[in-house]
């Protein structure tokens, strides 16, 4: 009898039209709701935002100029070494003696710099253009450290005036020091290989050891001073690490690459 009544009903009210509609549940509009905030939010990132980079490559820690091979012109005997690694040496300073058949000739400095490398020893027998010693082209002791970055050659393009540079050094643990801070100085747009390499660095296996992967191109880093600090540079830690950094330190150099857009948008 229920149910008859319920049918007799329906049929006098096809439609409920008295009946009240609910459009959506309160939790459903807070879901559409969040989802309309997201597309809009998606939406403008998409035209205004862009998207960080970086680049990561071997790099080394050295002064601006390089350095260079110093070769003995004659072929003898090492008498004497005369200069020590580590030493500053003025132009044209003695460096080590050579006898040969001749008399007694002295191999001196080309440029003034500091002997990084001496690979000659008192007894030695060298020839006519072996290398005797390493010299980096630093005349003064307050000369400022630089780092040479290694990039590969197809990034070169992308990596912006002044970019920040997050050096990882060697010598000082990240975990306890963090990075060295600095910005790209110059960008040479000249693909390296092993000799200008190992010429600018003054060792031909550093000139293998960079372009294992492919000719690079040297981006030369300026680092960041902070007084405050014992190396006397800006790190990502307070102080960095309680000692002086040398020239011809390993390190591995992140880049900031230029912004890029997520979308390009085609107009007609």
């Amino acid at each position: 009898m229920q149910f008859r009544q319920q049918a007799l009903a329906r049929l006098q009210s096809p439609e409920e039209l008295d009946l009240p509609v609910r459009f959506a549940r309160p939790q459903g509009w807070l879901v559409l709701s969040i989802t309309v905030v997201a597309m809009a939010a998606a939406s403008v990132w998409a035209v205004t935002g862009s998207v960080t980079s970086t680049v990561s490559a071997p790099a080394i820690l050295t002064h601006g100029q390089g350095s260079y091979i110093l070769q003995s012109p004659v072929a003898g005997q090492v008498t004497a070494v005369l200069a020590k690694q580590g030493e500053r040496l003025p132009a044209k300073a003695p460096v080590l003696k050579v006898a040969t058949a001749e008399g007694e000739t002295v191999v001196r400095s080309v440029a003034a710099g500091r002997v990084s490398a001496l690979a000659a020893t008192i007894g030695q027998i060298i020839q006519t253009g072996a290398n005797v010693a390493a010299i980096e082209k630093v005349a003064d002791a307050d000369d400022p450290l630089y780092a040479t970055v290694y990039v590969p050659a197809e990034n070169a393009a992308s990596i912006p005036k002044n970019a920040q540079v997050d050096l990882t050094v060697q010598s000082a643990p990240t975990q306890s020091y963090g990075v060295l801070r600095g910005h790209v100085k110059k960008v040479d747009r000249t693909a390296q290989t092993p000799q200008s390499i190992g010429a600018f660095l003054g060792d031909s296996q550093l000139g293998e050891q960079f372009t294992k992967k492919g000719r690079p191109v040297a981006v030369t880093v300026r680092l960041d001073r902070k007084a405050s600090t014992e190396s006397g540079y800006k790190w990502s830690s307070q102080d960095g690490p309680p000692f002086e950094l040398t020239s011809m330190t390993m390190a591995t150099g992140s880049i900031r690459m230029a912004d890029e857009r997520p979308i390009d948008w085609l107009l007609p």
